[in-house]
């Protein structure tokens, strides 16, 4: 899916959304359901390539909580409903670029286990 730059979006009239949004939206990019369709279609897809191994999910926090939760619920379905279970760790992290007002070279990642356990571990996305 590919957007251009000047594409209006769908028009409000085409959907469903909490009154509290009433006048600051204008229009609307990806509806929900897409972003549903994908989220599973990258938990098929990570079935897919793993195989037979494990997984470690590390989500990056605040902003990426609610599309690694969902993203997790369909591996976890997925798994359920296949001839294969897959084992599955989530742990969190997050990550810091600023001090006060200004902006540090070096990211910090705050939190999670010792993160030295996924060094040589094949990664995704």
């Amino acid at each position: 899916m590919q957007i251009s730059d000047n594409w209006p979006g769908y028009s409000l009239d085409l959907f469903t959304y909490p009154q509290h949004y009433y006048g600051d939206l204008e229009y609307v990019l990806i509806p929900h359901g897409i972003i549903v369709d994908r989220t599973e279609r990258l938990a098929k897809d990570i079935m897919q390539d793993i195989g037979d191994n494990d997984i470690v999910v590390l989500c990056v926090l605040k902003g990426g909580y609610k599309f690694c939760a969902d993203l997790v619920e369909h591996v976890k379905n997925l798994s359920r409903n296949s001839e294969r279970f897959i084992s599955m760790k989530v742990d969190f992290v997050r990550l810091k670029s600023y001090h006060n007002d200004q902006s540090m070279q070096d990211m910090q990642i705050m939190g999670g286990d010792d993160l030295s356990k996924l060094t040589g571990k094949v990664g995704s996305f």
